[in-house]
């Protein structure tokens, strides 16, 4: 009887400690590493490939967020995952030199891109750059108005604790902006799918010599939860008003809440 009650024990334990990296189950610390590992190769050619694979429509959507944002001069603003600087470099301009952003990503590499590029855009007295993990971001209560996340909570091991996180960060009516790959129109989807398999992953082999990691991030779109249930998720962790636009037909969207 008691080899019957510690079996499913063990399973249980074990699917505790796991979580996919794209289709692929692996333990929960060995995610991060290999999320790192991707950025890493791709980090030199992260913008041409964004260009290629959205068809410059990855410009359009950030826009899209800047402008829903609604950041203001004075304010503080922290952009998550915000790599090569994109959102970074509009929001250092729209608060002014009262106000402050901090340009943050969990790879070295990609912010090293980042900061080059701000440098060359000129963009300097109002912008820190930092490394963090958002599951644990090392910033006081309240400390910032906005925060953007672009293209990287999917790649967050625990995304409850995230969202936690930056719940936190927020001062009380302050914004939050997920822009995301989501759950496309089923009319679509056989096609954005093939293109999702068969191109990209081509893409990646014929511009960045690295087929794999392309095709890791085509899955992990698969994986991440869709439209309803990130609006679950955001709900649960104590954000209100929260909503989303779908953009190109589903393909991405933008999840907004408030810290209240």
């Amino acid at each position: 009887m008691l080899a019957m009650i510690q079996q499913p024990i063990r399973i249980m334990t074990e699917e505790a400690r796991s979580t996919h990296f794209g289709y692929e189950a692996v333990p929960l610390e060995d995610k991060a590493r290999r999320v790192k590992g991707v950025f890493d190769s791709v980090a030199g050619r992260y913008n041409i490939m964004n260009d290629l694979m959205s068809g410059g429509l990855h410009r359009l959507w950030k826009r899209f967020t800047i402008e829903q944002a609604g950041v203001r001069r004075g304010q503080s603003v922290l952009d998550l995952a915000g790599g090569t600087g994109d959102l970074a470099k509009v929001f250092a301009g729209k608060v002014g030199d009262r106000g402050h952003v901090v340009l943050a990503d969990i790879n070295a590499n990609m912010l090293r891109e980042g900061r080059s590029r701000l440098i060359d855009a000129g963009v300097a007295g109002n912008l820190s750059v930092a490394q963090v993990d958002a599951e644990k971001l090392p910033f006081a209560s309240g400390s910032f108005d906005c925060i953007t996340i672009s293209f990287g909570l999917r790649n967050v091991t625990n995304k409850d604790a995230a969202l936690a996180s930056m719940l936190r960060v927020l001062r009380p009516g302050g914004k939050i902006l997920i822009l995301e790959f989501s759950k496309p129109a089923d009319v679509i989807k056989p096609m954005y799918d093939f293109y999702s398999f068969e191109v990209i992953p081509r893409l990646g082999k014929l511009v960045a010599d690295d087929e794999s990691s392309y095709r890791y991030l085509a899955e992990s779109i698969r994986m991440h939860p869709d439209q309803d249930e990130l609006l679950r998720m955001m709900e649960e962790a104590g954000f209100e008003r929260c909503r989303y636009h779908n953009l190109a037909g589903g393909i991405v969207a933008l999840h907004i809440g408030y810290r209240i």
